[in-house]
């Protein structure tokens, strides 16, 4: 049987967004050998608990929404999204049982927003720079990133390939500070824009991007690649004890 990886809906607020967006997500997996496990948005969390009992990793999605300001620090700007209490409330029950049990994490876009707010890092609200990092979702190639050598995302980078990518790119908001325990480990090399960050441990994959590799997956190798990981994380993982430490204070 194959690996089954819970993905939240998108969003609760836009139905259209969710038909558009989900299917390669669930698409991807399927195509990297895992069932995708869609969580929706508007049921208890029993449901969720169930749904997590029976799935060996997390991928979380982009999403038209931001995360609410106020769980970092500050207060909303005008060019802040409105946030999306039923995804948050989703994400946090997703994260909290993969840290808890070491299950592996895909972020995507505003996943990974998610994951580093989660993790007690901030946001830049509205990023101002030189480089267009929302061109749309038909730019393949929007902007470059420079990848950290020595990173998990660097090991999935085909061999003699440069540390250097390019990507489509479709996020107004960015990591500002790295969450407890998040590495940065790739960058925008034109403005310094965060653009991939991964947990510094060795036993447990958890890795987040910002950009949209579902829609690249079948002309881009390092879109596989990214995909490739996270299933064969979910194939060899096996539960494990508890360990509160991990979660964010």
């Amino acid at each position: 049987m194959s690996v089954r990886i819970a993905i939240p809906e998108p969003t609760a607020g836009d139905k259209s967004y969710n038909h558009r967006a989900l299917p390669l997500y669930v698409d991807a997996l399927r195509d990297a050998g895992a069932e995708a496990v869609v969580v929706e948005l508007d049921k208890p969390q029993d449901y969720v608990a169930e749904i997590l009992a029976g799935v060996q990793g997390i991928l979380l999605p982009g999403s038209p929404c931001d995360v609410d300001p106020q769980r970092y620090g500050e207060d909303p700007i005008p060019e802040c999204a409105a946030p999306d209490p039923a995804r948050a409330a989703v994400d946090e029950l997703l994260l909290q049982d993969a840290f808890n049990l070491h299950k592996p994490i895909l972020a995507i876009c505003a996943g990974t927003q998610a994951l580093n707010v989660w993790r007690n890092g901030s946001l830049v609200q509205d990023l101002k720079t030189p480089v267009n990092h929302r061109p749309g979702r038909d730019v393949a190639e929007a902007h470059a990133v420079r990848i950290a050598e020595g990173s998990r995302l660097a090991s999935l980078v085909g061999a003699g390939e440069p540390h250097e990518a390019k990507v489509n790119s479709s996020h107004h908001q960015a990591i500002r500070v790295a969450g407890d325990n998040l590495l940065v480990s790739a960058v925008s090399p034109q403005d310094s824009v965060i653009e991939a960050v991964e947990l510094d441990s060795a036993d447990h994959f958890v890795l987040g991007v910002q950009w949209h590799p579902e829609r690249t997956y079948a002309r881009n190798a390092l879109s596989r690649a990214i995909f490739a990981a996270l299933v064969e994380e979910a194939e060899g993982w096996e539960p494990r004890r508890i360990d509160e430490s991990v979660a964010p204070t």
